[in-house]
């Protein structure tokens, strides 16, 4: 097993130089788990920053061979939990096939004040993935 830590050039940078976004833990078979940091996103709102993590996610993911449909664990974070259907209603358009396990909690503030959203997964890559 090999673990590479990175911060692909061309996907959302780190919001400080303490953590990587990206762990890959690679299989002798060639088929690797990605470990994706919590993404937070700019926007007015709860909708327009979940689509700007979920975007920031399918980079992260792509740089390493991966899309959202390899996710098989979330990870969400909601500064206001009440607005959990709202956030669902936005996943959905990412996430279409069957859905990963998931945890969602509620969390009284995020890295950044302005976050009102925080999601992590972990997607499963087959063996020919970047």
């Amino acid at each position: 097993m090999q673990v590479t830590l990175d911060n692909p050039a061309d996907a959302p940078q780190p919001a400080s130089p303490y953590y990587s976004q990206v762990a890959r833990v690679e299989h002798a078979d060639g088929s690797a788990l990605l470990f994706v940091s919590g993404q937070i996103a700019e926007g007015a709102g709860l909708a327009e920053q979940t689509r700007g993590v979920f975007e920031g996610l399918a980079a992260l993911l792509r740089a390493h061979g991966a899309t959202l449909a390899d996710v098989i664990n979330i990870r969400t974070y909601l500064t206001d939990i009440s607005r959990l259907a709202e956030y669902g209603a936005v996943r959905r358009e990412f996430l279409t096939g069957t859905p990963p396990t998931s945890m969602t909690f509620e969390a009284s503030r995020l890295f950044r004040p302005e976050a009102l959203v925080e999601v992590e997964v972990v997607a499963a890559v087959s063996a020919g993935g970047a």
